[in-house]
């Protein structure tokens, strides 16, 4: 067997492979045994019908199709396993000449695992950038706190204005004729938010309780509503209720009512420290990605479409699971946007590249610095997954299976080696201040939307495909 291997592009290797007539000739003798066996031919016991009765029965290219097939089969295996070749797929099988008494030739071109070539991950002259509390921003927060705990009153003595909580009836008409959709019994809206009609709530400024107002008013011609797009509307308005939005004072009870504070400074000093704390937070997980961000910009992959086609589904999977958490259907969605599945996947085809490549580099990195999980921390993390999702078999199941283990183990690693590379920084920096983690947890492989993603295609990790990744001990 002659073997000729050629790269090619998006990491995928031409194989050109030739085999002698004799093999083909014992290929076709093969086939005319097996298709003799489960081939009922009349006047003849199964095994035992002759190769011209066999053709004149099957057709006269049967039997060299049959030969050919099992005989490319079992050559491009050969191939592969003679040239150190694992294929992420079933390969693209081209025969270029199948003729009895001549050489059997043919090309095959599969997708392999990528090659990764790591540039500069360390020596980046960018440092963490940490956020300045100040007066101002703990003024801010104090006012966010008051507003969370702001109580609706009645408003008396005065006219609608923007801020105000509104509830209003209305009845629209074109022409004289009620349209679909124009008429309310009962529309509450924040006055100010233009939350209808863009113009329509500066005619509510200045009405009491009781009061109504008629005006004209043109729809925009982007209005979604097709047939009311740059039409005019005439509307009956009555402001039925009027609340406006009341703010506790800052003084001591209130602060009572948040914890056990001793006065307005002790809650000032208090969202102080957390607002520094998760600034350090914020600080440390903007340095992640920005490392990230490097290693990938300075390494080379040539990324295999398999992967990439793999991702877009993952992230299509993430992003139905998020439009159910909302309570709307992918179809809806589809259709009010007028789009495709097609559509979406043209869209998630950037972001997969780009996550792809992420993650292809990062196990890179965490090769070349050692990084690994021991067994026991892959078993303790799917143990999590069981009692995390009980009720979700197919989750459980994904965890449980080598697949699903491969992508808790490279995600693990992927985590520790830029958190040891922000560890590392930091030890060349002493002089800088800490970046300690808010979260007491340990990292986790099985949060998240992806990980379900995953599961619901039975998704192979990208960074798991470049190399049997060893246990650490323990």
């Amino acid at each position: 067997m002659q073997i000729t291997t050629t790269p090619g592009p998006k990491s995928t290797v031409l194989l050109e492979v030739e085999l002698p007539p004799e093999r083909l000739g014992r290929a076709i003798d093969d086939a005319v045994r097996r298709l003799s066996r489960r081939t009922r031919v009349p006047g003849f016991r199964p095994g035992k019908a002759p190769r011209p009765v066999l053709e004149r029965h099957l057709g006269p290219t049967v039997i060299l199709d049959e030969a050919v097939e099992h005989l490319v089969e079992d050559a491009y295996r050969e191939a592969v396993i003679e040239n150190d070749i694992l294929p992420l797929a079933n390969p693209d099988i081209e025969v270029m000449q199948a003729e009895e008494g001549k050489p059997l030739i043919f090309k095959a071109t599969t997708q392999v695992r990528p090659d990764v070539t790591l540039g500069d991950y360390k020596q980046f002259n960018f440092s963490p950038e940490i956020e300045t509390i100040d007066d101002a921003r703990v003024d801010q927060v104090l006012e966010e706190l008051r507003d969370q705990n702001a109580t609706l009153t009645a408003v008396e003595g005065r006219g609608a204005r923007d801020g105000d909580y509104a509830v209003i009836s209305f009845v629209g008409s074109r022409e004289g004729e009620p349209f679909e959709g124009g008429s309310s019994e009962r529309m509450p809206l924040i006055l100010g938010q233009e939350r209808l009609i863009p113009g329509f709530e500066a005619n509510l400024q200045g009405l009491e309780v009781g009061g109504s107002a008629e005006f004209d008013i043109t729809f925009p011609d982007d209005y979604p509503a097709e047939e009311m797009a740059g039409a005019q509307a005439h509307f009956a308005v009555e402001l039925r209720e009027l609340r406006e939005k009341v703010l506790p004072d800052l003084d001591a009870d209130f602060v009572g009512s948040l914890g056990d504070f001793a006065d307005v400074d002790a809650l000032r000093a208090d969202v102080k420290t957390r607002l520094e704390r998760n600034a350090l937070d914020r600080a440390r997980h903007g340095f992640a990605d920005r490392i990230i961000d490097y290693a990938v910009a300075n390494a080379t992959v040539e990324l295999p479409d398999i992967l990439v086609d793999q991702e877009v589904e993952v992230m299509h999977d993430e992003f139905r699971a998020t439009l159910a958490r909302q309570g709307i259907t992918e179809e809806a969605y589809l259709k009010a946007l007028d789009k495709t599945d097609a559509d979406m996947h043209s869209e998630f085809r950037p972001g997969a590249e780009k996550r792809v490549m992420t993650l292809l580099v990062l196990s890179k990195v965490a090769d070349a610095e050692g990084v690994t999980v021991p067994d026991a921390e892959v078993a303790a993390e799917v143990a999590r997954g069981r009692e995390r999702y009980p009720d979700d078999t197919r989750l459980q199941a994904y965890f449980d299976s080598d697949r699903g283990r491969a992508y808790i183990r490279s995600t693990l690693r992927r985590s520790r080696v830029v958190e040891g590379l922000i560890d590392e920084w930091l030890a060349a920096h002493p002089d800088h201040a800490p970046l300690p983690h808010l979260e007491d947890a340990p990292d986790s492989a099985i949060e998240g939307g992806q990980a379900a993603a995953n599961a619901s295609i039975d998704a192979t990790d990208p960074g798991s495909i470049l190399e049997d990744v060893p246990a650490a001990a323990g």
